[in-house]
C-alpha cells in the first residue's frame, strides 16, 4: 500500500531525531507519495536550521538532494488544492499541511505524519481518522 508522507516525516531522514529510524524504515516497506509541496518545505526548513547555525548550508544542501533522491513519487499539488482547503477549514489546519491529506485520501492510501498536531485534529474527524497515521518513534 502507498504511503503519503508529509516534511515532518522526510525531514527525519536526513535529521537524526525521535523517529528518524521508523521513518527511515517506511522507505524500506512501502512506495512512498507526496505533494511536490514537500520538497519546497523541506528545502525552507532546512535552510532555517542552516541559518540558525543548527546545520552548515553544505550540510543542508547535501539533506535536500538526499530528500530528492528518496524513492517517492512527486504529485502536483495544485490538482488537490481545493480538497486541501476544504480539509483545512474541517480540521482547523492549514491548507498546506491538509494537502497530504488530501492526496492520500484521492489515493486511497495512508497519510504517516510526525506532526501530533494534525494528526490529533484528523483522528477526532470521522472522515478523515482512518486515512491519518502519526509516526511511531
Amino acid at each position: 500500500m502507498t504511503l503519503v508522507v508529509d516534511a515532518s516525516v522526510a525531514l527525519k531522514w536526513v535529521i537524526e531525531e525521535d523517529g528518524s529510524q521508523a521513518a527511515q524504515a517506511l522507505i524500506e516497506k512501502h512506495p512512498l507519495a507526496a505533494p511536490d509541496l514537500l520538497a519546497v518545505e523541506c528545502a525552507s526548513v532546512l535552510w532555517a536550521k542552516a541559518r540558525r547555525g543548527v546545520l552548515s548550508r553544505d550540510l543542508a544542501r547535501t539533506a535536500l538532494d538526499a530528500i530528492l533522491a528518496t524513492p517517492i513519487r512527486f504529485v502536483p499539488g495544485a490538482a488537490h488544492a481545493s480538497a486541501a482547503q476544504a480539509i483545512a477549514f474541517d480540521l482547523d489546519q492549514t491548507a498546506c499541511d491538509s494537502l497530504y491529506l488530501a492526496l492520500a485520501l484521492a489515493e486511497h492510501a495512508t497519510f504517516i505524519t510526525a506532526d501530533e498536531s494534525f494528526a490529533a485534529a484528523a483522528s477526532r474527524h470521522g472522515v478523515y481518522a482512518s486515512s491519518v497515521q502519526l509516526l511511531r518513534a
